[in-house]
Order: structure tokens, then sequence, then C-alpha cells
């Protein structure tokens, strides 16, 4: 998580969430039809990425259009889906996503 893909990736992660005009994350899809987001889908969304025919469970395809490892991607989307608190709000996964972006940032990256 040291490595200078995962933290140049978690840099942009942060952008992308820190540009959100709503601070708040869904889960178990990219990108949904009412303008919601995962983390990944917040990466894309600012990329301007066509996700039209992605499948949001297929972390290989996912990781190489973004340009990481599919085990980078596999382990944001665990964070964002499956490390969520039962109950969790759209708000509160946003705010949970970026305390975990920020921890993963080396100060070097973290500004």
């Amino acid at each position: 998580m040291k490595g200078k893909r995962w933290q140049a990736f978690m840099g942009e992660l942060a952008a992308a969430l820190d540009a959100m005009p709503e601070k708040a994350l869904i889960s178990d899809e990219l990108i949904d039809g009412k303008g919601g987001c995962c983390a990944l889908g917040a990466v894309c969304l600012a990329r301007k990425v066509d996700l039209a025919q992605v499948n949001c469970f297929d972390s290989k395809t996912v990781a190489d259009i973004l340009g990481i490892a599919p085990s980078m991607a596999e382990e944001i989307v665990f964070m964002n889906d499956e490390c969520s608190l039962l109950y969790e709000t759209p708000g509160q996964r946003w705010r949970r996503m970026r305390a975990w972006v920020t921890e993963n940032l080396s100060g070097e990256a973290n500004g």
C-alpha cells in the first residue's frame, strides 16, 4: 500500500471524493441511475469514463479501465461495500472511506 501506484491512485481517489457535490457513496454499484456512485465510481466520474457496458462486479475490467491492479480495485471495493456498519448511510460511508483514503496516503502524497 505504500507503492507509487497505490499512492498515486489514493491521491486521485481523495481528490475525486472531495470534488463530489454530495458527499455520499453507494454500495454494490459503480454508478447508479440517480447520480450516486461508490468510491471507484467517483474516480470514474472524475475521469468521465463511460461505464455503460461495464459489469461493476468484474474487478479485472474495472481495474483495467482505471489503470490499477485488480487487487487494488478489490481492496477498495471491499472497503466501500463490505466494511460498512449495519445501516450505514451514504454520508457515513463517504466519511469512512475518505478517512480510510487519508490513512492510506503516505505523508508525501498526503500533502
